[in-house]
C-alpha cells in the first residue's frame, strides 16, 4: 500500500483506479486492517472527495448529529432531532434508508404525505439556520468516494470491516461540518453486530476517527434484542415518534432519547453534564417545544404539519396515514410474565408485509407493521393481545403463529433492564 490515502481515493473518485484496482485494495484493507492514523486519513480523504457544508461561525459550535448503526422499532433520529433544536442545538441530519430487516430513517419520514427528503446542500443550510432542523438523504455532491466504495464492498464480500466501516460513516457524518456526534452502536440477535465486542470494537474506531477529525464523539452501545419501542413498521413508527414527542412515548425509547441528548448537550457545552443534559431533552418532549420544531420541518419539507398535533393518538394517527388497512390481532395462549420478544421474528414478518426492501430499489408499503402490546415484563392472561399486525390482504400462511413464537413468557417476573449497556468515549 505505497500509495496514500489522498491517491487513492482520488483515484476511486476521478476513475483513473478500475473496479479490479478498487477491488485489490479493499480486499487488502478487509484483510490486514488499517492503523487508527490510516483510518483518520481514510476517512478525511473521502469527506473531502465531495462538498462540506459549512456554517456560520456563530453558530458552528452549536451544530451536531448521530448516527445509528440500525435496529428493529429504531426510531430515536425521529424524537431525537427535534428535541435536539428545541434544546439550542442545528441538527442537520444526513440519513439512510432501511435495508433488509433494519428500517431506515428516511422510509419513515416519507410515509408523510408529501415530505421532501431531496434538499441541496444551500436549502439545508438555510432550513437549518432557520428552524435548527432538517433531515434529508445523502446529495450527488456529499462523499461521492462512498458511493462507489460501498458499490464494490457490497459486490465483494468486504462489508464487515471495521476500517471501512467507519470511514464510510464518518465521512458522511463529517461532511455535515459537525462539532459533536453521537453513535448508537447496536449488538444483539437483530443488530448488524451480534456480539458485543464487535459493537466495541467498531464504536471505538469511529469514536477515535471522529474525535482524530476534530468533531466531539461519543458512542452509546446499546442491545437489539428486542424492538424498540411498541411500534414496526414506517408509518406506525412516525406515529410513534409523535406520541414520543408529546411526552407519551414508550420507556425505553424516550431513555435513548435523552441519554444521546444529554450527550450532545454536553458535548456542545449547553448542560454541564448527561443527566442536566437529559432532563433539559426530557422537558422538550413534555412542553411541547420538540413537537413544534418537528411539525416546523414537516411544514418546511413539503409535509401538512396540520396533521400532528398533541392529542395524537395511535388510533388517529393510523387513521390519518391510512385507512384502507386490515388489522389482526394475536393473542396470548398461556399466562405468565413476558420475559423476551424476538425482534428478528417481528422484523422478518414485518418485511414479508412489505415495511422493508430485500435489495436496493424495492418499493415498500409505508403503512403495514405491526403494534406490539405486551412489552418485556408485563403479566398476561391467556386471551390478552400480544400484538395488532397491520396489513393489506389476507396474512401470509403461519405469519400468526411465527409471532406469537416471538413471545417468551415465563412463570417468574422478570426485571427489565437498561437498553444502554456501555458509553465509549
Amino acid at each position: 500500500m505505497s500509495n496514500s490515502m489522498q491517491e487513492i481515493v482520488d483515484g476511486i473518485v476521478t476513475g483513473s483506479l478500475d473496479d479490479a484496482e478498487v477491488l485489490e485494495w479493499l480486499s487488502f484493507v478487509f484483510e490486514n486492517g488499517l492503523n487508527n492514523n490510516e483510518v483518520v486519513d481514510l476517512t478525511k480523504s473521502m469527506r473531502d472527495s465531495g462538498e462540506v457544508l459549512e456554517w456560520p461561525e456563530e453558530s458552528a459550535n452549536l451544530v451536531v448529529d448521530k448516527h445509528s448503526t440500525g435496529g428493529v422499532g429504531d426510531k430515536v433520529s425521529i424524537v431525537l432531532a427535534p428535541a435536539l433544536a428545541a434544546c439550542g442545538l442545528k441538527v442537520p441530519m444526513i440519513s439512510g434508508r432501511g435495508l433488509g430487516h433494519t428500517g431506515g430513517t428516511l422510509d419513515k419520514l416519507e410515509s408523510i404525505p408529501g415530505f421532501n427528503i431531496e434538499l441541496a446542500s444551500k436549502q439545508i443550510q438555510t432550513q437549518v439556520g432557520k428552524i435548527g432542523i432538517a433531515m434529508v438523504g445523502q446529495s450527488e455532491n456529499l462523499v461521492p468516494a462512498d458511493r462507489r466504495m460501498y458499490a464494490l464492498r457490497d459486490i465483494s464480500g468486504t462489508i464487515a470491516s471495521i476500517p471501512l466501516i467507519t470511514s464510510s460513516i464518518v465521512s458522511k457524518k463529517t461532511a455535515e461540518g459537525l462539532s459533536a456526534l453521537i453513535l448508537d452502536v447496536k449488538y444483539g440477535r437483530a443488530a448488524f453486530m451480534q456480539e458485543r465486542e464487535d459493537a466495541a470494537a467498531l464504536a471505538s474506531s469511529m469514536v477515535d476517527a471522529a474525535n482524530g477529525m476534530g468533531i466531539s464523539t461519543t458512542a452509546v452501545l446499546t442491545t437489539m434484542d428486542q424492538p424498540l419501542g411498541c411500534a414496526v413498521g414506517n408509518a406506525l413508527e412516525i406515529v410513534e415518534s409523535v406520541e414520543t414527542l408529546c411526552g407519551r412515548g414508550p420507556h425505553d425509547l424516550e431513555e435513548l432519547v435523552c441519554v444521546q441528548g444529554g450527550l450532545l448537550l454536553t458535548s456542545t457545552g449547553i448542560s454541564e453534564n448527561m443527566e442536566e443534559g437529559a432532563l433539559m431533552i426530557h422537558n422538550s418532549l413534555n412542553d411541547g417545544s420538540a413537537l413544534e420544531k418537528f411539525i416546523a420541518m414537516v411544514d418546511e419539507q413539503g409535509g401538512d404539519g396540520n396533521i400532528f398535533d398533541s392529542d395524537m393518538s395511535m388510533l388517529r394517527g393510523l387513521g390519518l396515514l391510512d385507512s384502507q388497512l386490515k388489522n389482526t390481532e394475536i393473542f396470548s395462549e398461556k399466562s405468565g410474565f413476558v420475559s423476551d420478544i424476538d425482534a428478528m421474528v417481528i422484523a422478518l414478518a414485518c418485511c414479508e408485509l412489505g415495511s422493508g426492501r430485500k435489495k436496493l430499489g424495492d418499493s415498500i408499503d409505508h403503512s403495514v407493521g405491526v403494534i406490539i402490546e405486551a412489552q418485556v415484563g408485563d403479566e398476561l392472561e391467556v386471551g390478552d393481545s400480544l400484538l395488532v399486525i397491520y396489513h393489506r390482504e389476507n396474512l401470509p400462511i403461519g405469519m400468526s403463529k411465527s409471532l406469537e413464537s416471538a413471545f417468551t413468557i415465563s412463570d417468574d417476573s422478570i426485571e427489565v433492564l437498561s437498553k444502554v449497556s456501555e458509553i465509549i468515549r
